[in-house]
C-alpha cells in the first residue's frame, strides 16, 4: 500500500471531480496504533496510542451552497448532505460519519458553510486503526477552518474539544458507542511518540517511542470488523454489569463509576461474588488486569527496556483473547504464526477485534523478511493474503502547507 498522499494528483483529481478554481485546503487526520490497554477506554482505564502516518487527507473549498459534497477516492463516489437537514444523511452508505461530524459541530453553535470535499486514504478501511476516527477528525477541522468561524469559537474547540465531537458523531449518529482514545489520538498525535491517556479526565502525557533498531510492523489480517455489527456494544453491557457486581461484592466503592477505578487487589477481593457470573467475571478481570498493565508498558517504555515491553504485549494478547474474547481465527493466527520468529520480541492484536490487524516489534534489519515469511505462513493457514506497513508514529490532525 501506498502510505503517501500526491497532493498535486489529488489537487487534479479534485478539479476533475468538482470542477477548476477556487481556493482550495488540504486537510490530515491519521489512523492510530493503540500499544495496549485493549477494550478499557470506556472503562475509565489508561490507554497507549500513537498517531500513525496512514491517514485520511481531504482536498476542500467552499461552494456557496447549503450542501456538502464529498468524493472518494477509493470508493469513486459521490455522496452529499444538506447542513439544513443533517439527519436525513444517517442512511447514507458512505459520509454518515462526516454528516455526524457536522451535526455535533452545529449543536456546538459553529457557523458551516457548504463545501466540496475530497478524500484520500492510506488507512486500510476495517483493519482496526481507527479510520473512522481519522475521517471524524480531517472532516472537523475542515469545516471549521473553511466556515469562517470566529477566532473566540476557534480557541474554544480545541484539539481535545474537536476529539470529543467526534466521539459524541459515533454515539449519536453512526450508533457506536465508542470510547474517546480512538479520536484522541487522531487529534492530538505527536510524531515519535505514544500517548499515555486517562480515558476518564483525558489527562495525558507523551511519552518517545524510541525504537532503536526496531520497528513496528502492522500486520493485516484482511478481515475486517465492523464495530456496529460486531459484540462492541455487547462488551460494554457486559463491563456495566461487571461494575455492579463490583460494587456489590465491595460495599461503599458504589461511588467509582468506572470498572479501571478498581486495582487488581479489588479484582481479587471480589472474586467471590464474581465467580457467580463466569462470563462477566472474565471481561471484568481483563478490563482491570489491563489497565494495570498499561502503567507496566508505559514504564517499560520510558526505561527503554522493549524486551519488557514486548512481553507485556503478549500478555495483553491472551487476556484480549481468552478473557475478553474479541479477536477470532484470523487474528489468533495471525498472532501465532509470529511466534515462530525468535526476534519478534513484542506481538498482540490492536483495535476493536474481531479482525483487523496486529502490532509487532521487529528488528528494522529484518522487517521484510518477516513480513514476506509470516505473510506466507498465514495465508497457507487461513487461505488469506494479508498485508503489512511498517510504521512511522506521525502527528495529529491539521492542516496541510501546499
Amino acid at each position: 500500500m501506498n502510505y503517501t498522499h500526491d497532493l498535486n494528483a489529488l489537487e487534479k483529481r479534485f478539479g476533475d471531480v468538482f470542477g477548476k478554481g477556487g481556493e482550495l485546503r488540504f486537510f490530515d487526520a491519521p489512523g492510530r496504533v493503540n500499544l495496549i490497554g485493549e477494550h478499557i477506554d470506556y472503562c475509565g482505564g489508561r490507554v497507549f496510542p500513537a498517531a500513525l502516518t496512514l491517514s485520511n487527507t481531504v482536498v476542500c473549498r467552499k461552494n456557496g451552497t447549503r450542501t456538502v459534497r464529498m468524493f472518494a477516492t477509493d470508493l469513486g463516489i459521490i455522496s452529499e448532505f444538506s447542513l439544513d437537514d443533517i439527519d436525513a444523511a444517517r442512511t447514507l452508505k458512505w459520509g454518515n460519519y462526516q454528516a455526524g461530524v457536522a451535526a455535533e459541530l452545529a449543536k456546538l453553535g459553529c457557523r458551516l458553510e457548504g463545501a466540496d470535499m475530497l478524500f484520500d486514504s492510506t488507512l486500510p478501511f476495517g483493519s482496526g486503526l481507527s479510520s473512522s476516527a481519522s475521517i471524524e477528525l480531517v472532516t472537523a477541522l475542515a469545516l471549521l477552518s473553511l466556515s469562517g468561524n470566529s477566532a473566540e469559537m476557534t480557541e474554544k474547540l480545541d484539539r481535545v474539544q474537536l476529539a470529543l465531537a467526534g466521539q459524541r458523531a459515533e454515539h449519536n449518529f453512526c450508533g457506536v458507542n465508542c470510547g474517546i482514545m480512538d479520536q484522541f489520538a487522531s487529534a492530538m498525535g505527536k510524531a515519535d511518540n505514544a500517548i499515555l491517556l486517562d480515558c476518564a479526565t483525558l489527562d495525558y502525557s507523551y511519552i518517545p517511542l524510541r525504537l532503536g533498531e526496531y520497528s513496528l510492523v502492522l500486520a493485516n489480517t484482511k478481515k475486517k470488523h465492523s464495530l456496529g455489527a460486531s459484540k462492541y456494544n455487547e462488551r460494554r453491557k457486559e463491563v456495566e454489569e461487571g461494575l455492579k457486581l463490583m460494587h456489590e461484592a465491595l460495599p461503599g466503592t458504589e461511588d467509582r463509576k468506572n470498572l479501571c477505578d478498581y486495582s487488581e487487589d479489588d479484582f481479587t477481593a471480589a472474586k467471590r461474588v464474581l465467580d457467580k457470573e463466569p462470563v462477566i467475571r472474565n471481561r471484568t478481570e481483563h478490563v482491570i488486569r489491563e489497565n494495570a498493565r498499561v502503567s507496566k508498558a508505559a514504564e517499560a517504555l520510558r526505561s527503554g527496556d522493549l524486551v519488557k515491553f514486548g512481553t507485556i504485549l503478549k500478555k495483553a494478547n491472551d487476556s484480549i483473547r481468552y478473557l475478553y474474547e474479541v479477536t477470532g481465527d484470523e487474528l489468533d493466527a495471525m498472532f501465532e504464526e509470529a511466534q515462530y520468529f525468535d526476534y519478534c520480541i513484542g506481538s498482540r492484536m490492536t483495535g476493536a477485534g474481531f479482525g483487523g490487524c496486529t502490532v509487532n516489534i521487529i528488528p528494522a534489519a529484518c522487517a521484510d523478511e518477516f513480513c514476506r515469511e509470516l505473510g506466507s505462513r498465514y495465508e497457507q493457514r487461513t487461505g488469506i493474503r494479508p498485508e503489512f506497513y511498517i510504521c512511522s508514529i506521525g502527528d495529529g490532525v491539521r492542516e496541510l502547507t501546499v
